[in-house]
């Protein structure tokens, strides 16, 4: 394998992907509709093949034209996404996409590969665009991996859990590491507990090369920590990477009504959203600690605008449930 394509690859996991292929000695092409901007122009080692992956003959000549040896689907989001482009790639040494740890349909703890069931997908939910349905169609893209993978191609999928590290557009941290920098007490719904499993980009980013080079046909492999922190942890630990002291003040439900409820805040979850991740590990893969994996992310996190303000509450509210909590 030396030729790579890269469906997607100018954003968040896209870039990481990018750098993790380049530095094991791969040809890197992107294949995107060029609407975000390309943060590898100028960089003669990574070449663009503007692609609408939607438009099918678009997708079959950039298939023809970069002849590639492993493609990595970054932007599948609906099942015939994944059924166009094993067909596309049916010749290719392997085809990985990325599905999600949203696809389960079962609360498991862990969530396991072929173990725990995979949510169901109607029709109408196969070509909706909601975030209600978005694990849903990340089901049926895996359910499209196996049955391609029955068919002859070498096709595979990975599924995260919540991604962070440099350059994430979701903000979910950000909101977290804004509040650490800027405060000295945050409101935390519940007790701290709450686990909801992340993964830093870079290691998403190598588990779909690994995957590509030494997965199986037909399978699925999870993709998380191996050291899963519950939300208090967390805290602190982006606290310690900061420098800073934050005091953590825990919130229930009673006590957050009427302003807000727990679910409000980024990265809680009522129930644990835990993948296990052997199957990967068996591969070769392994985790990035997280206190090495924060720096990076708090240092460009610094560096941008981001602050996740619009993904929790707003401060004064959060001022006055700290107030009343005194």
């Amino acid at each position: 394998m030396s030729d790579v394509l890269i469906v997607g690859g100018t954003r968040f996991i896209g870039r990481a992907t990018v750098a993790e292929f380049r530095e094991h000695g791969y040809d890197v092409t992107l294949a995107n509709r060029g609407h975000h901007p390309n943060p590898f122009a100028g960089e003669d080692a990574v070449g663009l093949v503007e692609t609408d992956r939607r438009e099918d003959d678009q997708l079959r000549a950039a298939a023809e034209q970069v002849d590639p040896d492993v493609v990595v689907d970054l932007v599948a989001y609906h099942p015939r996404d994944v059924r166009v482009a094993t067909d596309i790639f049916a010749d290719c040494e392997a085809y990985v996409s990325v599905s999600s740890g949203a696809a389960y349909g079962e609360e498991h703890v862990p969530k396991r590969e072929g173990e725990t069931a995979l949510k169901s997908c109607s029709e109408a939910e196969a070509v909706d665009d909601s975030h209600e349905t978005y694990g849903r169609r990340k089901a049926e893209g895996d359910r499209a991996v196996f049955a391609a993978s029955e068919a002859g191609v070498r096709a595979m999928s990975v599924r995260p859990t919540i991604v962070y590290g440099p350059h994430d557009y979701t903000e979910r941290l950000d909101y977290w590491l804004a509040r650490v920098e800027n405060h000295d007490a945050v409101v935390v719904p519940g007790d701290g507990g709450s686990l909801h499993q992340l993964v830093y980009v870079e290691d998403v980013a190598s588990a779909l090369r690994i995957v590509a080079e030494r997965g199986t046909a037909g399978e699925t492999y999870n993709v998380g920590d191996r050291d899963a922190q519950p939300l208090g942890d967390l805290i602190d630990l982006v606290a310690d990477t900061c420098g800073t002291d934050i005091r953590q003040v825990y919130a229930s439900e009673r006590e957050l009504s009427p302003d807000l409820e727990s679910d409000d805040f980024p990265l809680y979850r009522d129930r644990p959203h835990l993948l296990a991740t052997e199957k990967l590990h068996a591969l070769g893969w392994d985790s990035t600690p997280h206190q090495e994996a924060l720096e990076p992310t708090i240092s460009e996190h610094r560096e941008s605008d981001r602050d996740g303000s619009d993904r929790g509450p707003r401060r004064d509210v959060e001022a006055d449930i700290l107030d009343r909590l005194r």
